[in-house]
């Protein structure tokens, strides 16, 4: 079992050009986002953009170097407050700096595709290396246990699909205003 120290250093000795992770939760408990999900529910105008450079750089940086970042995160709308904030405050900057992210929602998805829930999160570094990722109820990291092979084969079928299935974050955030901070807060004042 691995811890996060351990994961991020499983991940950084194996990611030489393409690193995928699938994201199954509606909801984690990161120490990266500090206050920014009290801060995005509290109506403030962005994030503290400070705290995250350090990250985005990282991005820039692997982008530039052709080490390709590519997340694939399942959905089940309504979102919850969390995805909210995680697409409008997180994965719209991440995109930007060079991160790929693709929206798997299930609502929209051919019958099967929700088997990727019940598989949960994971990381595919190159095609070689996985390690699933263990959560609590309330999306608090707990392990990861690094895959051996021969079942690293079907991990990097899933990936290929759900990278398939899904839609480029972009362009499946623009088509979902309802759920953009700016219009739930439009249709709250409207109904108060």
């Amino acid at each position: 079992m691995l811890d996060l120290p351990a994961l991020a250093r499983f991940l950084d000795g194996h990611h030489h050009h393409d690193l995928f992770r699938l994201e199954t939760l509606d909801r984690y408990r990161s120490a990266s986002d500090g206050d920014d999900l009290d801060r995005f529910l509290h109506g403030e105008p962005e994030p503290d953009r400070a705290g995250k450079q350090a990250w985005l750089d990282k991005l820039r940086t692997d982008a530039v170097a052709g080490r390709r970042r590519r997340r694939v995160h399942v959905v089940t709308p309504p979102l919850s407050d969390y995805l909210r904030y995680e697409c409008e405050w997180g994965y719209a900057d991440n995109s930007a700096a060079g991160e790929e992210i693709r929206i798997l929602d299930l609502s929209r998805a051919p019958d099967g595709a929700d088997l990727l829930l019940r598989v949960g999160d994971f990381y595919l570094a190159d095609d070689l290396h996985v390690a699933t990722v263990d959560y609590d109820p309330n999306g608090q990291f707990l392990a990861a246990a690094v895959v051996e092979q021969p079942l690293v084969a079907a991990y990097v079928e899933l990936a290929e699909t759900a990278w398939r299935l899904a839609e480029p974050f972009e362009g499946w955030w623009n088509t979902h205003p309802e759920f953009h901070r700016a219009t739930l807060d439009r249709e709250r004042a409207h109904q108060g």
